[in-house]
């Protein structure tokens, strides 16, 4: 069994479920089949498990250090993002005409999904540089494209997102880095920059970041941000490198997972420090965005994978770990069993599994729908598949940063009191796990994300298209194994366009406060809502294959997916309604209460 993934789970989602290969009927992907994504597939597999996978232990116990000239990190990261380059990896979704394979951008996240269950840490400089290209992709002119673009697909040189600041945290309108503009056209930037991920290291030739700042006389608050590439090294116009720019690494943060992802303060303009706009003045933020949606994405599938990881060990442990008898066993003299035996342990087992397979469906429905927009035959079909990306986007990344962490904690007490020692990994995937609450935008501002904005966008018409969704699923789940989650899931959608209703209500009355004062809630009410169709969509899509020539562990993999459906309908839907009321009745026990009191 690979410690990755569950390789079935995996060609389930891409091929029965989500028909991945339907794609290559347009033309953007007429070139690839499926031959060619599992080809792919297979590679990443393979390199994550013989070059990833081997150090992860490692790289958590031997995190980056400064030395004060220098940021030190174990070998082993180098040469396996080398080998991660090499195998045209990082290029993969981008397109062809700028050096990519032009892959689906979901077949990209199942590629993604190995190497962030294998070391997640050791492959988010890559993540982040992929960001970073295709945010000069969107808002970079054609020489800014040649100049950082090029380099980075290549991946020979890296880039970062810097927006915190240690004064502003996420509160990106209080930021006070600035920019002065120079005679040449370039800007001059000065301030600092807090819990950069990449900032700074030797893995790459250079690195480029991307720094959000203020042009001298720009407006207060976010109105005022502009976007900015600020290279480690400045560029020639013949694209060598040439002196070292004016950003400089103050010290490192030292982090309880993800460790090896080296998180850094920088300091910009201790000596002059060269800045080249992206986009227009004062807009920064938007294009920021593009890079940070995407992020989001990435993070939820971290999330997830650090979850699947987990759950996948504790799985096995399980299966060989011999203790106790079963309960009615009284006699003293008779074998322990293996702990999968005992029914509280197959509840935990299945709980993860519910967690990490509806998280992993959800961030690949997604990662389709991106690949959906971009071959859409007109407008409006390409609109209505944005609005469906903007609602689903807050809770693709909040979810499993929230409830594959609960898989994480899960698999921890399978192990019992091993599962908290550094002895095995599961311990190490939960502090993994734990930062990506945080990374991206915290989890309560995409819950502020998800109802203050994207439910009540353009009308609610992102909320409504999602709704007509998830009732036509609804609506065609005829099979009599499934009509009780049907019902569940009708029930469960009626009460979220009830609560969403009345806490428009408020909304459009003018208190802003107490509409959004339990907005994390709304979000784990139409997150779980949301797993519980894509849960019912699966079981739909394992039954019809049940139905075939199913036999042995195929048949016992599609009896898993309909027994994880029957638990997330049975143990965790039914949460949203004790949500969905409290959400109705408008409860104000955070927003009244006196900061005195706590």
């Amino acid at each position: 069994m690979s410690a990755l993934i569950n390789r079935r789970d995996l060609d389930f989602l891409l091929y029965d479920w989500l028909d991945v290969p339907a794609l290559c009927a347009t033309a953007r992907y007429a070139q690839h089949d499926r031959a060619t994504f599992e080809s792919v597939i297979e590679a990443a597999h393979t390199l994550a498990e013989e070059k990833f996978l081997p150090f992860a232990a490692k790289l958590d116990a031997n995190e980056p250090m400064f030395d004060g000239e220098r940021v030190h990190i174990v070998p082993e990261v180098k040469d396996a993002l080398r080998a991660y380059v090499e195998g045209g990896f990082l290029s993969a979704a981008f397109d062809a005409d700028v050096g990519g394979s032009q892959l689906p951008y979901v077949v990209a996240q199942a590629v993604a999904s190995l190497f962030a269950s294998a070391n997640g840490p050791a492959v988010g400089y890559m993540m982040l540089t992929a960001a970073a290209a295709n945010l000069l992709r969107a808002h970079g002119t054609a020489e800014q494209q040649a100049r950082y673009m090029r380099p980075m697909i290549e991946g020979r040189w890296f880039g970062t997102m810097c927006l915190s600041e240690p004064q502003a945290g996420s509160s990106l309108g209080d930021i006070k880095t600035r920019a002065a503009p120079q005679p040449d056209g370039s800007y001059r930037i000065t301030g600092n920059k807090m819990w950069i991920s990449g900032g700074e290291h030797e893995l790459s030739e250079n690195i480029v970041h991307l720094v959000l700042a203020r042009i001298e006389g720009a407006p207060a608050g976010v109105k005022g941000i502009s976007l900015f590439i600020v290279p480690k090294f400045h560029v020639n116009d013949d694209g060598t490198l040439g002196a070292r720019n004016g950003v400089r690494l103050a010290g490192l943060n030292h982090k309880m997972g993800c460790r090896g992802t080296v998180n850094t303060v920088l300091n910009f303009g201790e000596t002059p420090c060269a800045g080249y706009l992206v986009g227009k003045p004062n807009e920064g933020l938007a294009c920021m965005f593009h890079m940070m949606n995407e992020a989001r994405i990435g993070v939820g599938l971290a999330g997830v994978m650090s979850g699947y990881a987990g759950y996948l060990f504790a799985l096995d442990y399980a299966r060989q770990r011999p203790q106790g008898r079963p309960v009615g066993d009284k006699n003293p003299d008779s074998k322990p069993v293996a702990i999968i035996a005992h029914s509280d342990v197959r509840r935990m087992l299945l709980q993860q599994k519910a967690y990490v397979e509806g998280g992993l469906a959800l961030c690949l429905y997604c990662a389709k729908l991106v690949d959906e927009k971009a071959t859409a035959g007109d407008a409006k079909q390409k609109e209505e598949l944005g609005l469906l990306l903007e609602i689903l986007t807050p809770i693709a990344k909040a979810w499993p940063a929230e409830f594959c962490l609960e898989a994480n904690k899960l698999a921890i007490q399978v192990l019992g009191g091993y599962g908290y020692t550094r002895d095995y990994p599961v311990e190490r995937h939960y502090r993994d796990n734990r930062l990506n609450a945080i990374h991206e935008g915290t989890n309560g501002i995409q819950g502020l994300d998800l109802l203050g904005r994207k439910v009540t966008m353009k009308s609610g018409a992102a909320f409504r298209l999602l709704l007509a969704r998830m009732q036509q699923t609804a609506r065609a789940a005829v099979e009599p194994e499934l009509a009780e989650h049907a019902t569940a899931l009708n029930e469960a959608l009626a009460r979220a366009a009830r609560t969403t209703q009345a806490l428009a209500a408020v909304a459009m009355q003018g208190n802003v406060e107490l509409f959004l004062a339990n907005a994390h809630l709304y979000l784990e009410m139409l997150g779980h809502t949301v797993v519980a169709w894509l849960w019912l969509q699966q079981a739909q899509c394992a039954l019809r294959a049940r139905a075939g020539t199913a036999a042995g562990a195929d048949r016992d993999f599609l009896d898993g997916k309909l027994a994880a459906c029957r638990y997330f309908f049975r143990h965790e839907l039914p949460k949203t309604q004790h949500q969905a009321e409290l959400l109705a009745r408008l409860d104000d026990t955070s927003l009244t209460l006196r900061p005195e009191t706590l």
